[in-house]
């Protein structure tokens, strides 16, 4: 049996983004190769709602996909189509910006938030896509419970359950995984072609050959492949002593130019131009409805 193998591991530190939203930034513009095609992943994770009540006001995206997940607390959003809803607990929401669109998050006062963001980038072909959005209410989340383990099927496959979403543009394979006590969890159902992390969001867990390097919350560990052909290789995990929860993210990469500027990501210096033209011009969006699924 083959495994994969640890290869990265990348470590949230401090931001502020928003209007003022305190978080972890795990992976960003420096790790959009080797995480290709998962441009960032902010976590949040705080019981002071002075960390995050000012929220992320009015902005725009295109050429991109924003995954929010909460396990705790409430996000009020509402974005330049009209429309409008709040994210609970085990709750997603899955925006495709495409070709543009303007939103706000606005979380709200809670006991406690904790969740986190993923942008997910669109092939050249779809930037400019119709935009679309999906709320994912828990209850259309399978859930598997396994002799150590949970498992939520957000999108993708796992153990015969499919998720509520598929990726029309990018096949994204997202699984919650929530392991007991110094459970052992193994994993073989993405292509060794395909790019492989986890993020770990409580707790302690070990992805190296030995089970013996653990890592803490808000972190991302990269698994690769030694090859991109043949049977999937296994990822195999370790949780600490207090058990660990982690985000498994898996899709193929699209290994093409990036153009990034803010909360606008494209192929070419000239269309990342050209959107930040189209904002001064009052032309950003291209569709007057979204695509709803």
């Amino acid at each position: 049996m083959a495994y994969r193998q640890l290869t990265q591991v990348v470590r949230g530190h401090p931001a502020v983004d928003g209007a003022g939203v305190r978080l972890q930034r795990v992976l960003g513009a420096r790790t959009m190769v080797d995480f290709d095609p998962f441009l960032m992943l902010d976590g949040f994770d705080s019981t002071d709602p002075g960390d995050y009540v000012a929220g992320f006001p009015w902005h725009p995206h295109r050429g991109i996909e924003t995954v929010t997940y909460l396990l705790e607390g409430e996000i009020d959003h509402g974005d330049s189509l009209g429309n409008s809803g709040v994210i609970g607990r085990l709750q997603c929401q899955w925006m495709t910006a495409g070709s543009g669109i303007i939103h706000q998050e606005m979380p709200k006062a809670a006991p406690r938030m904790l969740g986190c963001q993923l942008w997910v980038n669109l092939p050249a072909a779809q930037k400019m896509t119709e935009p679309a959005y999906r709320d994912i209410k828990s209850g259309e989340v399978a859930e598997l419970i396994e002799e150590n383990a949970r498992v939520r099927v957000l999108s993708g496959h796992y153990g015969g359950k499919s998720g509520a979403v598929k990726g029309e543009y990018v096949p994204v394979q997202y699984l919650d995984v929530a392991l007991g006590p110094e459970a052992v969890w193994e994993y073989n159902q993405t292509p060794n072609d395909q790019t492989l992390f986890l993020y770990l969001i409580e707790g302690e867990l070990a992805a190296d050959e030995a089970l013996q390097q653990f890592e803490q919350k808000a972190c991302a560990m990269l698994l690769s492949s030694s090859k991109e052909e043949g049977e999937s290789e296994i990822v195999r995990v370790k949780a600490g002593p207090v058990g660990a929860r982690f985000l498994l993210l898996a899709a193929k990469p699209l290994r093409e130019p990036i153009a990034w500027g803010g909360p606008i990501v494209m192929n070419s210096q000239e269309e990342l131009d050209q959107a930040f033209a189209d904002l001064r011009a009052n032309t950003f969006i291209r569709h007057k409805q979204p695509k709803v699924y």
